[in-house]
């Protein structure tokens, strides 16, 4: 048993009242890993609760049968003191939200469940482990140490974060111990196809025309090492679709002869996002990320560049070709 095991299983014995959270706008492994978790420590008899800085969006409340999660309005008044406040899936407190942050001066103690990068001097006194696939799957880890059976409620929310974070078990931190805990996931009642469909949603006519618009803006570099694609606020208009529904649109560029980085650009406002995949392992997309002002793992990671598609597109295209010709 790890030492972040061993330290997770204490903290969670002594506490009683545990409040959890995750990140901002948060993703379904956020998401996921908080709801089972909470779950879990319920079924011990725990006091627990999820509060995160903003009402769960409509698309993920099938992911929390039980309805365990809370915005910070709705509890900010009834909430005491708190034994143990675990945040899942960012080891950063800036991250959850200003309003959330007030709770750590609330709690006796504090407790990071996650999987990203971090100073090895934050996971030595966490639970943390970057070599985890999702935080899904340490928090899978995590119930069982706990001696929890899996429920297919808990199932269902770990199964997701967990084939969100890997896009499909695609990235290079997928692990024979990412499908021991998927097995342990479906042993529990989760069907596959119906999972997928759920997370990913039914989608109509518009949407694909969507993805067909923006999948005809990909260009590469001569060498064809990097890829990418665009899209504009009027695309989203114009296809009556929501800019969660894009975020899969770059993967298409993963099966491309010869790529080493896939980019996405999408204008919001006065702003680009530039979103970064990679499926080779010795290509950190997460570093270059953090070079240009963002950040992540070193297959997923995403920045915000200020300015408008046409500029910084080129811009950041010779950035990322000097850092790969620079890592070569």
């Amino acid at each position: 048993m790890s030492n972040a095991v061993k330290r997770f299983l204490e903290l969670t014995a002594k506490a009683n009242k545990i409040v959890i959270t995750t990140h901002i706008h948060p993703d379904a492994d956020g998401i996921g890993s908080e709801i089972a978790l909470c779950m879990a420590l319920k079924k011990l008899g725990k006091d627990v609760v999820c509060v995160n800085e903003e009402p769960l969006f409509e698309r993920y409340k099938y992911l929390d049968p039980e309805d365990v999660v809370r915005s910070y309005d709705e509890v900010k008044d009834s909430i005491g003191k708190i034994d143990l406040f675990i945040v899942t899936d960012t080891n950063s407190l800036p991250r959850i939200g200003k309003n959330v942050q007030e709770f750590v001066m609330k709690s006796h103690e504090l407790l990071f469940i996650d999987h990203h990068p971090c100073p090895k001097e934050l996971s030595a006194i966490h639970c943390i482990d970057s070599k985890k696939a999702a935080t899904g799957e340490l928090v899978g880890e995590l119930i069982t140490a706990l001696g929890v059976k899996f429920d297919e409620a808990m199932a269902l929310a770990l199964y997701t974060s967990i084939i969100i974070d890997t896009s499909s078990f695609r990235y290079p931190t997928v692990t024979g111990n990412t499908h021991r805990v998927i097995a342990d996931l479906l042993d529990s009642g989760v069907s596959p196809p119906q999972a997928y469909n759920m997370i990913n949603g039914t989608k109509k006519v518009p949407y694909m025309k969507l993805l067909g618009t923006v999948l005809t803006s990909a260009q590469t570099t001569d060498d064809e090492s990097i890829a990418w694609i665009s899209l504009t606020e009027d695309q989203l208009d114009l296809y009556k679709s929501d800019a969660e529904d894009t975020h899969g649109f770059i993967n298409h560029l993963l099966i491309l002869d010869n790529i080493k980085v896939a980019c996405m650009f999408r204008q919001i406002g006065d702003k680009v996002k530039v979103s970064f995949r990679s499926a080779i392992s010795s290509v950190d997309v997460g570093i270059m990320a953090q070079a240009l002002g963002g950040g992540g793992h070193n297959h997923s990671a995403a920045t915000v560049i200020d300015g408008k598609l046409e500029n910084v597109i080129p811009h950041t295209i010779k950035k990322v070709q000097a850092m790969l010709s620079d890592d070569e």
